[in-house]
């Protein structure tokens, strides 16, 4: 059942060819905005650039934002158009059907994650100490987790508006909190007590991992093994929420 349902998704992709092109190419893109930003700055000889910092965060925030989006907008349309609604009358558990979603947009979000981080790496020369693959590791689990949220938020909404509302509730806040903008022990103490708990916040640390050091350490992969208990939790919680009937 949960093949089926990731193999009509990703066929309905297929012939979508508008929303194909929104995740393979926009992180990309706010990832070129990202380096023309920091393309006159005056570096040190031996000093790290900045877009190798901020770019690195992108690579995991760009791809979490936008599957998010297309995640949550795509089931709320699968919901009003009544195709959900069909597909709950089969003996289809709702679990198999979430998963299956999660799947499908799954294998998007590892291309488009492909994709972003070859453009920082061989177009604008990222430069950090760990692996490729680590990022691209990184990178895929982070968006998602953008595609287990947006599933989870498309049950409480009834429009496409309503969908994109819960952007400041539970994206904004997870970037502003990362440790991205300020570091989060220079934080007040409630903001820092949030910001450990956000599973953004995993992915950040995670990629900074990468960035000091050659070799995968250990904080890499216990932030990895929260990261990906968050993502399956989220589902999980997802398909609980998941109502049989639209209203």
């Amino acid at each position: 059942m949960m093949l089926a349902t990731t193999t009509r998704v990703l066929d309905q992709l297929r012939h979508d060819h508008r929303s194909v092109a929104l995740m393979l190419l926009v992180p990309a893109l706010l990832l070129t905005a990202v380096y023309f930003l920091y393309e006159n700055e005056t570096v040190p000889p031996g000093a790290p650039r900045t877009f190798d910092r901020v770019g690195l965060m992108m690579l995991a925030i760009f791809p979490f934002v936008v599957m998010f989006l297309v995640t949550s907008i795509t089931m709320l349309r699968e919901r009003t158009s009544g195709t959900l609604e069909r597909l709950l009358t089969t003996p289809i558990h709702k679990a198999d059907l979430l998963f299956g979603y999660g799947l499908a947009f799954s294998i998007m979000a590892t291309l488009q994650s492909v994709v972003a981080t070859g453009v920082a790496y061989w177009v604008f020369g990222l430069e950090i100490k760990g692996s490729p693959g680590l990022v691209v590791m990184i990178a895929v689990v982070n968006a998602v987790l953008g595609v287990a949220l947006g599933l989870l938020c498309s049950a409480f909404a009834r429009t496409e508006f309503q969908a994109v509302q819960f952007m400041p509730v539970v994206v904004v806040p997870q970037i502003l909190l990362c440790g991205l903008f300020v570091a989060r022990d220079r934080m007040n103490e409630v903001l820092e007590a949030v910001s450990n708990v956000l599973p953004l916040t995993f992915s950040v640390d995670a990629l900074k991992e990468i960035a000091g050091h050659t070799e995968a350490t250990e904080l890499l992969w216990q932030d990895t093994a929260v990261m990906a208990v968050i993502v399956v939790a989220v589902l999980v919680l997802a398909s609980l929420t998941l109502r049989r009937r639209t209203p």
